[in-house]
């Protein structure tokens, strides 16, 4: 589904955040990404959406070169992607249902079928009691599960999580993870970077390290590899 073929990210400042990167990532994985900060995770997750575009090299998702792929054509890729933020990114002016529903409003999808998909995503984070809401009203969990809601509304193949637990209390992440298991569970294919050392050695998956833009380890069932 993923594949990274001889990726080089360099910045204008000099940093080189991708040295040469080659991975495969298969339909329905469930994959860590960690690290130390400035390692070169956020650049690697974020190439996979085109947020950045490899300086050289090549990325396919679903056989899609984001490295060639026009300007014009990012939009309609992302429609393909579900990403989770760890700031949330909410809207603050639409409730949870708006939040939702916007993502389903922008590719034109009818009001039965918005109606029912957000009801739908609702139920399964467990706030339909909660739609009415705005942002502001909720707390941190339950904004992430908003987040976490909008971005498998349009049912895609491929979630990307970037620090999807770093702003909540060790309760809400093990509540925000069982939810990701849950969408894992039925087919989609998460990627999470993440730095929360207990998660990644309790519920074990795929892990890939990476450091000074390259991958250092790349193993199934792996812990997390550094220390607290």
């Amino acid at each position: 589904m993923i594949e990274m073929v001889n990726v080089y990210k360099k910045y204008p400042n000099g940093i080189v955040a991708a040295n040469g990167i080659d991975v495969e990532i298969k339909q329905g994985e469930f994959v860590y990404v960690v690290g130390p900060s400035g390692a070169g995770k956020s650049t690697f997750i974020k190439m996979m959406y085109r947020e950045e575009r490899p300086t050289s090299g090549d990325i396919f998702i679903n056989g899609i070169n984001l490295a060639t792929l026009k300007p014009s054509k990012v939009p309609y890729l992302r429609r393909q992607i579900g990403v989770v933020f760890q700031d949330f990114k909410l809207l603050p002016r639409l409730n949870v249902y708006e939040n939702i529903a916007f993502a389903l409003e922008v590719i034109e999808e009818t009001p039965k079928v918005i109606r029912k998909r957000v009801m739908d995503v609702l139920e399964l984070v467990g706030l339909k009691h909660k739609a009415r809401m705005f942002p502001t009203e909720l707390s941190g969990g339950e904004q992430q599960r908003v987040s976490i809601a909008r971005s498998i509304v349009n049912t895609p193949k491929l979630v990307i999580a970037d620090e999807p637990t770093g702003n909540l209390d060790p309760d809400t992440s093990w509540e925000i993870m069982n939810i990701f298991e849950e969408i894992n569970s039925r087919g989609t294919t998460i990627i999470m970077a993440t730095h929360n050392r207990e998660i990644v050695n309790t519920i074990r998956h795929r892990v890939i390290a990476v450091e000074g833009g390259l991958i250092t380890r790349d193993e199934y069932g792996g812990d997390y590899g550094y220390e607290s």
